[in-house]
């Protein structure tokens, strides 16, 4: 049965939403997670001013908060009722209205600073990555847990998003007839590209091209991986949702990235915008993106290991596979 609020907390979500600020407020959390920081920068407003806004728009149940690290961040709170009488009334905001224009072009600012800050560490690092991926995490135990979890195929196409030095690239090209990786850094694709001619893979491609917005058509991939991307993205959910699109109906989208963390210095030494993902997290965006999530392994550091991190290996379906098509897979599974 559906929840609903009672009378006290009706006039309270209202209360708390009918306040210009608060109101930019929802605004910005309906379209991304900002951390405070974030939030004072885009609306001009001193940290105390925003933190009562936000305590207020927090107990009036419209939004909620999480913690990852030293750093708090806030998003709408989609699933309450509350939330979702938010999103009702901003539904009835005009997108054109000065204030929330302004607001919204300050939040993309903020964005485009963040990402190019990750642009600068990943051309600075370029031909270093394989060896920095190692000091995070067993990338023998990821790359075993990836492949039980994407099955042996065979795939017809095979989608790395973001794929960095082409590791991944590597790793699936045998179960795959066509593998094709995308990067927007240059200095990462030309790295990869060396590293992958000298390994002789054929039915490996690279292409350049921006995460988001990936100049393929829709349902053109069997499989979509994103491996050690989403935390450094400041709308990871997008990337996901883009994800979704590309895969045909039964493909699979294979997800690879850490466990929630509290390293600090990731951010400053790595340009970390997350740090790590919980699970139900990634699960309501695959959801959100009309994903079934089929699998999910977490990959813990190895004994005596200080300092690396467990990652997590989420498997979403897109439904839509008939029955005929799953048993021919699965029949090619055993006879691979």
């Amino acid at each position: 049965m559906q929840s609903r609020l009672s009378s006290a907390e009706l006039v309270s979500a209202l209360r708390a939403a009918g306040e210009t600020t608060r109101l930019r407020l929802l605004a910005l959390l309906a379209h991304g997670e900002y951390n405070v920081k974030d939030l004072t920068q885009i609306l001009s407003l001193s940290q105390p001013r925003l933190s009562r806004h936000l305590k207020l728009l927090g107990e009036a149940g419209l939004i909620e908060r999480f913690q990852e690290g030293s750093s708090v961040f806030f998003r709408l709170r989609e699933k309450s009722e509350a939330g979702q009488i938010a999103a009702r009334l901003l539904a009835a905001l005009d997108p054109q209205d000065a204030a929330i224009q302004r607001d919204r072009a300050r939040a993309e600012a903020v964005k485009r600073a963040r990402g190019e800050a990750a642009q600068t560490y990943f051309q600075a690092h370029a031909a270093a990555w394989d060896q920095i991926r190692a000091l995070h995490a067993p990338e023998e135990d990821v790359e075993a847990g990836m492949l039980a979890l994407l099955g042996k195929g065979p795939f017809g196409l095979v989608v790395d998003l973001g794929t960095g030095t082409g590791r991944v690239l590597e790793l699936v090209a045998p179960r795959a007839k066509a593998v094709l990786g995308f990067d927007i850094n240059r200095n990462m694709l030309s790295h990869a590209r060396a590293k992958l001619a000298a390994r002789g893979l054929a039915n490996v491609q690279l292409r350049q091209g921006d995460i988001f917005n990936i100049d393929l058509a829709e349902g053109a991939a069997d499989a979509v991986i994103i491996h050690q991307v989403l935390h450094f993205l400041e709308d990871p959910d997008r990337a996901v949702a883009e994800a979704a699109r590309l895969l045909k109906p039964g493909g699979r989208l294979l997800i690879a990235d850490f466990a929630p963390h509290g390293l600090d210095s990731l951010r400053e030494d790595y340009s970390h915008r997350r740090l790590g993902f919980d699970r139900d997290l990634v699960t309501s965006w695959c959801a959100r993106a009309g994903l079934t999530v089929e699998g999910y392994r977490a990959v813990e550091p190895a004994a005596g290991s200080d300092g690396k991190l467990t990652v997590s290996l989420w498997l979403a379906v897109r439904p839509g596979a008939t029955a005929e098509r799953q048993r021919n897979s699965a029949e090619l599974m055993v006879e691979g």
